[in-house]
């Protein structure tokens, strides 16, 4: 009987992890999940992630505490240290694998990209911003692509804000509270939450962009995450950073009042910064996700030729948004 491949996913406990997981297995992969509790390989033991990726056909990296919290110094610490931290010990695993991973995929994110109103952001031709998130990204994708891995293909996917999970949720639960107008930014008190970090920190005092609801809003459905996983992992021509997110960015003006309909909230006000701010203060978030503007393009995907199933935003939040609605709880 021929052996089935082995994928190894780190991080695997998070919505995106759990539905790859799911996916692979689809796909007839022996799926090895590693994470502080395991259950096949842990973060404290590291001849346990040797074994895992040693033979291993493919490795995706899903690891970093959520960004789904406010920026506390604790919590900026925590979020560096747990992508960086486990990107390199699983590039120094892979480094002493007899027979290292052909794929290596590792979660980013298109937050790296500057603040965009003027043009669009791809993989040829995007900048890279300032900040705190930027700092984090540069870091992680610095540490995933440092040393030589001659036998293994690597690809950072940067990946837009993902529909489906607790991004969606927050999205929703603003326009519930009544708050599905437009956001604005505008003038709040300076705080250093943003400010830059690691070896490298950039960006200065907290930017006011007078997009008046303008700002771009880049995405993807968890499905289309899924779907281009796979195709990067049977079409050998990718490698390095991997714009995921929809070809048809929307703003934020079209994203509230798509979020309105779908939550059938008939009102919703518009949201100075002054407004928002303390709204997300009690839901232990940051208005980063909101006022800064992401016009991220899939250029890469396009080119090679893969097929979105969810191009749209209003049939992908219809989607995400009342189906997670119906979802029951998962056991873990």
């Amino acid at each position: 009987m021929t052996e089935r491949p082995r994928a190894v996913v780190a991080g695997w406990n998070g919505f995106i992890g759990h539905r790859l997981v799911d996916d692979l297995r689809s796909r007839d992969y022996e799926v090895v999940r590693v994470g502080r509790a395991g259950p096949d390989a842990t973060w404290s033991d590291p001849s346990s992630l040797r074994r895992a990726v040693d033979g291993a056909d493919l490795v995706v990296n899903l690891a970093g505490k959520s960004v789904g919290c406010r920026y506390t110094d604790a919590n900026r610490d925590e979020i560096l240290r747990s992508r960086v931290a486990t990107t390199r010990q699983l590039r120094e695993a892979i480094e002493q694998a007899g027979h290292p991973p052909r794929l290596w995929m590792n979660a980013s994110t298109a937050t790296i990209y500057r603040y965009a109103l003027d043009r669009p952001q791809t993989e040829s031709d995007g900048e890279l911003g300032s900040g705190f998130s930027v700092d984090v990204a540069r870091a992680w994708e610095d540490e995933f692509f440092a040393g030589d891995l001659p036998g293994t293909r690597r690809v950072a996917l940067r990946m837009a804000i993902v529909l489906g999970g607790p991004a969606s949720d927050l999205l929703a639960r603003v326009a519930r509270l009544g708050l599905g107008g437009p956001q604005y930014d505008g003038w709040w008190r300076q705080h250093r939450r943003y400010r830059g970090i690691g070896d490298r920190p950039s960006g200065g005092p907290v930017p006011i962009h007078h997009s008046r609801g303008r700002q771009k809003f880049s995405w993807i459905h968890i499905d289309d995450v899924l779907a281009a996983t796979r195709y990067i992992d049977e079409h050998p021509g990718i490698d390095g950073p991997v714009n995921l997110s929809s070809p048809r960015p929307s703003d934020n003006r079209t994203l509230m009042a798509e979020l309105r309909r779908v939550v059938r909230m008939p009102l919703g006000l518009p949201a100075p910064r002054w407004m928002l701010e303390p709204a997300l203060w009690v839901l232990r978030n940051e208005s980063e996700l909101l006022l800064k503007s992401r016009w991220v393009l899939p250029e890469r995907l396009e080119a090679a030729g893969f097929d979105f199933a969810w191009p749209e935003l209003g049939p992908a939040l219809d989607d995400a948004v009342r189906s997670r609605r119906s979802q029951p709880a998962r056991a873990v």
